[in-house]
């Protein structure tokens, strides 16, 4: 029996009721997902990016804070003030930094923007843990609360040596603690005068030659020339164990590949060479045969453990190195990625940090330079802990690097830094050429160690247009070491 005309109306009234409900829920469903949705981006960017968006040089939050709290000291761990806030009698605040150019680029500044340390710490100098007493104290007279002061792992000591070691060359020095990852001194020249940065301002960033804001530590990508030799050298140790007793090589002083000639510095002839005597001696031709006979997937995968091509554990801006060689390559690239030219781009501080795992028995720890956070009252707000990154080779193949490089000084290119026994080293000295133009120049590298047996600092060098490693960055590392030990 059909429905009648009453019942059908209703029947459809009740379809699309619920019709209608289904589509009340559906969309009350997606509220519900797109308001959880927001409210973890939110707790996200309040956990995990809370530190990155605080530094960001384009938040506008550490600005407002300054209206409410005076910008915190920045000091060395000795209580050296490398950057503080005064105020005239008309109550204008404004930025010292008593050591001007020589920490330019770590300290940064904190006008015009923000760079370096200013920024990196912005958050912490523009807060204000001081007591409730002070907070009154504050209140009472009417003056603004004192941020709280940074205190960071630079030693002024080693920071001016270094400065003034580099004298007129453009590059960068970079000082650290193996065993900790202390930052103890970072220098790039050209540099500028973080007091008259607002004077300043339109020809530093019109500036585009000599690029004076970069902080080549950190940002300046170079051909390692032969200081990369260290993880060649290590390449061949996974891909041949027995190499550094069995390798033996007779260099005649050049090796022609194809179109691409590799000669020795000067086209020395080093004749006949164990592993240890070629790395010593920097030759050439020894290492790229070396390249010829590694698997280069393996060897890019080796690079990879040890950062290139990745961003490294610090939370300074830096670039990242590079690393390009694998299996298709053809062997002309393959011989220059051996002896650290080709496509191998790396920063300063990366290299410092390579050499800290060679001293520091394979261990790689992450590079840090805000040591602790303190009050108005000199209590301790956070403190930084050392951190293990990796272990990134066996204590055995950390031994054998580090005899390699202790020849380097002893014998081979490194031999200046001898000092009558003073102090123990060990290093390995780079070359780099590069082209801009057609033009052909020349880097000085060094990177090394002192106190072989418990190594206490790692010095990594860059002199742009230097020369040979031995004629200009080795001399430049030997008055680091020597101002440390003296």
């Amino acid at each position: 029996m059909g429905l009648g005309a009453d019942e059908q109306d209703a029947a459809a009234g009740a379809g699309m009721g619920r019709h209608k409900n289904t589509e009340l829920i559906i969309i009350s469903y997606l509220f519900v997902f797109m308001f959880l949705s927001l409210a973890g981006y939110l707790i996200y960017l309040n956990t995990a990016k809370h530190r990155e968006l605080a530094e960001n040089v384009y938040n506008t939050k550490q600005e407002s804070s300054s209206d409410r709290v005076i910008r915190g000291d920045i000091v060395a761990e000795d209580g050296t003030r490398l950057a503080y806030s005064q105020t005239d009698y008309t109550g204008n605040e404004s930025r010292v930094y008593p050591y001007g150019n020589i920490f330019a680029h770590i300290i940064g500044y904190a006008t015009n923007g923000r760079s370096g340390l200013e920024s990196l710490a912005g958050a912490e100098l523009l807060s204000s843990h001081s007591s409730l007493l002070e907070q009154l104290k504050n209140t009472d007279s009417s003056q603004k609360p004192q941020g709280d002061t940074v205190v960071v792992t630079l030693s002024p000591k080693l920071q001016q040596a270094a400065w003034y070691a580099l004298g007129s060359y453009k590059g960068a020095v970079v000082v650290m603690e193996p065993g900790s990852g202390k930052i103890l001194a970072m220098v790039s020249k050209p540099d500028f005068d973080p007091n008259t940065i607002s004077e300043n301002w339109d020809y530093l960033v019109q500036d585009s030659s000599d690029s004076v804001l970069l902080n080549r530590a950190v940002q300046g990508l170079y051909p390692p020339g032969s200081i990369f030799k260290i993880l060649t050298t290590l390449a061949l140790l996974r891909q041949d164990p027995q190499a550094a007793e069995n390798f033996h090589i007779n260099c005649e002083g050049a090796m022609q590949e194809g179109d691409v000639t590799i000669t020795c510095y000067n086209q020395i002839v080093h004749g006949e060479e164990t592993l240890r005597q070629a790395f010593a001696n920097s030759c050439n031709t020894a290492f790229a045969t070396i390249g010829l006979d590694l698997d280069n997937n393996r060897f890019r995968a080796l690079a990879e453990e040890f950062l290139f091509n990745r961003a490294l554990p610090i939370t300074l801006p830096h670039s990242r190195s590079q690393f390009r060689l694998d299996n298709s390559a053809s062997p002309e690239l393959t011989m220059t990625t051996a002896i650290g030219q080709g496509d191998t781009l790396v920063t300063p501080l990366h290299m410092a940090m390579i050499t800290s795992s060679v001293a520091n028995g394979g261990i790689m720890m992450k590079p840090y330079v805000i040591s602790s956070v303190m009050n108005a009252e000199q209590k301790v707000v956070s403190q930084t802990q050392p951190q293990i990154y990796d272990e990134v080779m066996s204590v055995e193949e950390a031994e054998i690097l580090t005899q390699f490089m202790e020849a380097t000084v002893l014998s081979g290119t490194g031999a200046a830094l001898q000092n009558g026994g003073w102090y123990t080293a060990a290093g390995k000295t780079g070359s780099a050429e590069y082209e801009v133009n057609g033009e052909i120049g020349t880097h000085s590298w060094f990177v090394g160690f002192s106190n072989v047996e418990d190594p206490d600092i790692v010095i990594a060098v860059i002199a742009e247009d230097g020369g040979t490693g031995s004629e200009t960055a080795v001399p430049i590392a030997k008055q680091i070491f020597d101002a440390y030990y003296s």
